[in-house]
This record gives C-alpha cells, sequence and structure tokens, in this order.
C-alpha cells in the first residue's frame, strides 16, 4: 500500500481540531525560526562588508550584537517549537489510542480470537507511538526545512538570479529524489512491525501459563519460539537498514555535488565583480542551509520507512469492521424477563453447525437448568443471549424485543453472567464492584452487602472500598472473588441471570454461603443455570438438556426426574458428573 501524506495527516486531523490554538501557535513559532535563520546571514554579510570598508568600531559591534541577539533568539523559537509540537503531538496521540482502544474493544468475538493481546497492544501503543514521535518530530522537521529550503532559495534569488536558478534545479532534483526512493523500504519495516506484534502476543501468551510451562517441561520449546520470532525480526530489521542506507548513498551523493556547485558559482561571480565578499559568504552560507535541510529530510525519510509501516497498521486496523451492529434502540423493559429462542442456528466457521434449530421459551422469573455434553452448545447459547456472537439464523427475544433491535450497552445492562472463572482488575474493590462506574455511590454499595449478608466479608477488608486488589484477584481466595462478582450484578440489577456452576470448584463451607447469595441473587429473577452438579440443578423448574445443538429434552424438572423414559431421569440414576464429562 502506497499512502500519501493526507493519509498520515486525516488519521491524526480529528484529534488535532480540538488544540488549532496550539496547532496555530506551533506554525507561527516555526515560521519565525524560519525568518530568524535566514534573516541572520544578512547581518554577518553586512558585517563583512562594513568590516573591509573600514566602517567605525561602534557600527561594528552594533551588528555583531544583532547577530549574537537574533541566535539566541532563534535558539529560543526552537526549543518552543519542540515543547508545542511534542504538546501538541502525544495530546493528539493519546487520544488516538483512546478511539482505537474503543474501536478493539467493540469488535466481535471473532477478531478477538484471531487477534492475540499482545498484538493489539502493539499496534495501539507501539505503532501508536511511532505515529507522535511522527509528527512530533517528523513533520515539524519536515515542514520546518521545507519553507526554510524556499525561503533560501527566495533569498537566492534576490541576490542573484543565476545562483538562485541553479540552485532551484539542485533543490528539485534532490527532493524529486528523495520523493521517489521514500518508500523503498516500507514493506519491510511494515514485515518488522509485524513481527515484533507477533514477538508481543506470543511474550503475553508464554508469560501468563508459566504455571503450565515450567510444570510440564516446556521452557525449552518457548526459547526456541522466541529465538525463532526475534530471527524474523532481525531478518526484516536488516533488509530495512540496506534499503534504508542506499537512500543516505544517493543523497550523498547530490551533496557533493551542490557544494561543488556553490565553491564554482561563489568563485567566478567573485573575480568577475558581480559580488561582494560579504555577499560571497552570503552565498556560501546559504548554500550550507540547503545542505542542513536536505540531510534532515534525508534523515527523517529513514524515519518514514517504520512511521509509514505503523501508519498502514493503524488504518488497516481502524477499516475493520464489526460484524455484530448495535440495534436502533428498542426498549427492553425492567423485571424479570422472558428468553425465547426460535429456531436458532449457529456456527462459528460457518461450516459445522454449534447450535441447529434451536427454539425453547422460558417464562418470567423461572429458572432454567442447562444441561449437556462439553461441546453440546451450553456456553455457545450465553455468548448469543450476550451478543457476544449473533446468531446465524433464527431470532432471540427477550419479551417481544428482539435483541437485535436494541441498544448493546442497554441488552448487556439487562443480562448477567457469573462463571467459575471471576476476571478482577488491578484497582479498588469499589472499582471492581461497579466497573469503573461512579455513578453508583457507596452508600448503595454498602446496602446491596448488607442485604446479602456480607457484611462480615466486607469489614474484613483492610480499608473498605478503597482496598487495593491485585492483578487478577491474587489477594482473594476464589470464594471472596465469587463474593464479589454475585454482589455487581446485585448492583446491576438485570432482569435475567446466566450462572455458569458459580460454585463448582468451593469447599463446602464457602460454597454454602455462596449458595446463599446465589438464592437471593435468583429471587423474582428469570435465570438460566448452566449445571454439571446435580446440586445445582435443584434450583431449576424446568430442565433443557443439548446434544449436538439441539434440544434433546425439555420440560419440568420434577416430572422429567420421576419418568423413567426421560433423558434427565437416566442422567439423575447414573450420575450427572460422569455422564456429562
Amino acid at each position: 500500500m502506497t499512502l500519501s501524506l493526507k493519509t498520515y495527516w486525516e488519521l491524526l486531523s480529528h484529534h488535532i481540531r480540538p488544540q488549532m490554538r496550539r496547532f496555530i501557535l506551533l506554525v507561527t513559532l516555526m515560521l519565525g525560526s524560519i525568518a530568524l535563520q535566514i534573516i541572520n546571514p544578512q547581518i554577518m554579510r553586512t558585517f563583512i562588508d562594513s568590516a573591509l570598508a573600514g566602517a567605525p568600531l561602534p557600527r561594528l559591534i552594533i551588528a555583531a550584537l544583532i547577530f549574537i541577539g537574533i541566535a539566541l533568539l532563534q535558539q529560543g523559537v526552537s526549543v518552543g517549537v519542540t515543547y508545542v509540537g511534542q504538546h501538541v503531538a502525544w495530546t493528539a496521540t493519546n487520544a488516538l489510542r483512546g478511539e482505537l482502544a474503543w474501536h478493539c474493544l467493540n469488535l466481535d468475538m471473532d477478531f478477538h480470537n484471531n487477534h492475540t493481546p499482545g498484538e493489539l497492544i502493539a499496534r495501539i501503543d507501539g505503532d501508536v507511538t511511532e505515529l507522535a514521535n511522527f509528527f512530533s518530530v517528523f513533520v515539524v522537521t519536515l515542514g520546518g526545512n521545507l519553507l526554510l529550503l524556499v525561503g533560501i532559495l527566495v533569498m537566492l534569488f534576490r541576490e542573484d538570479w543565476r545562483i538562485g536558478s541553479v540552485f532551484t534545479v539542485f533543490a528539485a532534483i534532490s527532493l524529486v529524489v528523495l520523493n521517489r526512493v521514500r518508500d523503498i523500504a516500507m514493506p519491510h519495516q511494515k514485515a518488522r512491525r509485524q513481527a515484533e506484534a507477533e514477538l508481543s502476543g506470543f511474550l503475553e501468551e508464554q508469560l501468563a501459563g508459566t504455571e503450565d510451562l515450567r510444570s510440564s517441561g516446556a521452557v525449552s520449546f518457548s526459547i526456541r519460539e522466541l529465538y525463532r520470532l526475534q530471527a524474523a525480526i532481525f531478518h526484516h530489521d536488516r533488509k530495512a537498514n540496506f534499503k534504508s542506507w542506499i537512500v543516505e548513498v544517493v543523497v550523498g551523493g547530490l551533496l557533493v555535488l551542490g557544494n561543488l556547485l556553490a565553491i564554482t558559482s561563489g568563485y567566478l561571480l567573485f573575480i568577475s565583480g558581480a559580488v561582494t565578499v560579504g555577499t560571497v559568504y552570503l552565498f556560501v552560507y546559504y548554500i550550507n542551509m540547503i545542505e542542513g535541510p536536505i540531510w534532515s529530510l534525508t534523515y527523517e525519510i529513514r524515519n518514514f520507512q517504520t512511521i509509514g509501516a505503523c501508519v498502514e497498521r493503524l488504518v488497516e486496523l481502524r477499516k475493520v469492521e464489526g460484524k455484530i451492529h448495535d440495534g436502533f434502540g428498542r426498549k427492553i423493559p425492567l423485571g424479570p424477563l422472558a428468553l425465547s429462542f426460535e429456531r436458532v442456528s449457529f456456527s462459528y466457521n460457518h461450516d459445522d453447525p454449534v447450535l441447529e434449530d434451536l427454539s425453547f421459551h422460558l417464562q418470567p422469573g423461572k429458572v432454567l437448568g442447562l444441561l449437556g455434553r462439553t461441546g453440546s452448545g451450553k456456553t455457545t447459547l450465553a455468548r448469543l443471549v450476550f451478543r457476544l456472537f449473533d446468531a446465524t439464523a433464527g431470532k432471540i427475544f427477550l419479551n417481544d424485543v428482539d435483541i437485535r433491535d436494541a441498544r448493546i450497552e442497554e441488552l448487556r445492562s439487562k443480562v448477567a453472567l457469573v462463571t467459575q472463572d471471576v476476571q478482577l482488575f488491578q484497582a479498588s474493590v469499589r472499582d471492581n464492584l461497579t466497573f469503573f462506574d461512579p455513578s453508583i455511590s457507596n452508600e448503595r454499595i454498602q446496602v446491596v452487602i448488607e442485604e446479602l449478608g456480607l457484611a462480615d466479608w466486607f469489614n474484613s477488608l483492610p480499608v473498605g472500598l478503597e482496598t487495593s486488589l491485585a492483578a487478577g484477584g491474587h489477594n482473594l481466595s476464589a470464594g471472596e472473588a465469587q463474593l464479589l462478582a454475585l454482589t455487581r450484578v446485585f448492583l446491576r440489577n438485570p432482569g435475567l441471570v446466566i450462572l455458569d456452576e458459580a460454585s463448582s470448584r468451593l469447599d463446602p463451607a464457602t460454597e454454602q454461603r455462596v449458595e446463599h447469595v446465589i438464592d437471593k441473587l435468583l429471587h423474582n429473577r428469570t435465570a438460566i443455570i448452566i449445571a454439571h452438579r446435580l446440586g445445582t440443578v435443584q434450583r431449576a423448574g424446568d430442565v433443557m438438556i443439548l446434544e449436538e445443538g439441539r434440544v434433546c429434552e425439555y420440560g419440568d424438572r420434577l416430572h422429567l426426574a420421576s419418568d423413567s423414559a426421560s433423558r434427565f431421569y437416566s442422567l439423575l440414576q447414573a450420575g450427572m458428573e460422569e455422564v456429562l464429562a
């Protein structure tokens, strides 16, 4: 993909517009810095010609002081350009990070199944950091040096049209060459950035599974993979650097030619009497100033290879569209919700169906026990209710509302899921309970804790709601983590709750405490209990058994338990844990 400068600008412009005053200040400072660089040689030309003409000492001192003052002022303005440029760049790119993070979090699960967290971190953080450097350094350098180059050529024309013409042609040839070679290393830089993203994803995966890797003796495999991924980065980096070296050789040759032109033309004009010694100095000074912008542009063009690859990857990420689209906003009522599946089918890969022509209706306030072997579609059913995936056929209703017509945010506020594995964040207990929602008051949280009979647990926290939890909740027991997860649900007050055997990994004493909270949770709510144990399914009024994505049996639990011909009766007799394993 060949990217125009417009693409780079479009990526950031939305986040720069709110900073338009700072951006205007940046442009003003940049123009001021360029003007000062162009004016100062004129002062030195006057000083040299005046000294050769025998001007009085006070006049020379004044010229020298003006030259030094302008030089110091120019350095101060340059510092201002750098500061304001960095400020604008990092403010804009931090906003871009937020935009990309929001974009990724709202993409469907198919996207996240195909991209590791480490890869997304490398794009959202690493690539955007490169883009910040692009704007704060490259754009300022590029814009400033191009304007400086134009200003120098204008001044050369003002002094002598022949010198101006020669070096305008020289500058044009140099810039054309730079533009032709600017993308020469981009494919390798893009491949290097992708290899770095793969390495980040690999490290994230391996570090998360450190315990399993060490216990299974797979450490040597991880090290070999690490070497392989690092070798791929080295391979692409070496090719990119070689291509960038070609750019430097070409531009270096052009600059040698430019110096030869400057020396020859200045000498010829001087011996012909067309210019003074001060003017010759001015020519040499300006030609040397041309060399600076061209070398600087060459260096930034080399960086442009890396930045171009990052921008291309960011553009590709922004263009990814989710398959799940928000509804038009039909409201889901409060209170217990009816759940209906009407001939629902679903497949993860569009080939092997996980659910097939599934239909059932769960009345408001009822509890459904959902049984089935591993792979029968129980977890998939829960994912479809949350619209983590959309059914490939059929419809799902909450009361009489098709879930695809409701806003996703509202849908997920009316449905809650509690699993065996509780996701906790490195934050306070309050933030973990509310999912960082500041609108929920501490008083509301404490009322819920009292209602659930968790006052003893709450009082055991060192600093109450402000107690900090470690990443993953490692400073909580499994029972405490489950109690925290259940409290989250009460704070949301959903109409439908899905429990995926939330107490199966707890010791008997802790399980009894959690079961007491679950009893309160299910009061006056519709619920689905994905069951693996007989004790859990006893809460259910109805039982549904899935087999290969279809309803094998559905009915009243007590009736099915007493019917010797039912599948549920057979499970009870055989011991459900073994049969469903």
